[in-house]
């Protein structure tokens, strides 16, 4: 981030609990790397906001934030509402050991079945139940409000602009393997 525009943000009053780190990491480092934690810093803090207010919303339900991801990308599917363990995990970075727990739990809480794949013998499908359809419903809904509530006030153009910019970055180090 160039200097001309963090002081036009800073000129504009527009502060953060992340500005009052900068000094000192300007102090020490390169404005690259200021630039890098800046960034990391506010995407951390804003994904704890977000994640902190669905999880209020979440156990109102019953469900953890890792249940709610799952019966979420379920839901995403469309009927069946079925996918396989593994491209469960693919698609919410868990390990197979991960989703491995966060299925047993949901089974026994009646909200996904477990069956046979009938084209892959070797693999089983995970599914939502129709208890589990109700309550990924009602968890989406909740999850809604949560969003809009933590982004209230703030303006509708400053949130697209942010996505789109995040976009932007994602689009690239997404698809870096980072050890």
């Amino acid at each position: 981030m160039d200097e001309q525009y963090r002081g036009s943000v800073r000129d504009k009053g527009t502060r953060d609990e992340v500005d009052a780190l900068v000094p000192a990491w300007e102090a020490d480092l390169p404005a690259d790397l200021v630039a890098a934690l800046e960034l990391s810093k506010r995407i951390s803090r804003v994904g704890g906001v977000f994640e902190q207010a669905i999880r209020a919303e979440l156990s109102e339900l019953g469900l953890t934030y890792a249940e709610f991801d799952v019966l979420a990308a379920l839901h995403r599917t469309g009927q069946p509402y079925r996918l396989t363990p593994s491209e469960l995990s693919r698609s919410l970075f868990l390990t197979s050991g991960g989703i491995s727990n966060v299925l047993q739990r949901l089974a026994v809480a009646g909200h996904v079945e477990r069956g046979a794949n009938p084209g892959d013998g070797r693999s089983r499908w995970v599914g939502l139940t129709e208890e589990g359809r109700e309550v990924v419903t009602k968890a989406l809904d909740a999850s809604g409000r949560a969003h809009l509530e933590v982004l209230t006030g703030v303006p509708e153009e400053a949130v697209r602009r942010a996505a789109d910019a995040l976009r932007e970055v994602l689009a690239i180090v997404g698809r870096r393997h980072v050890r």
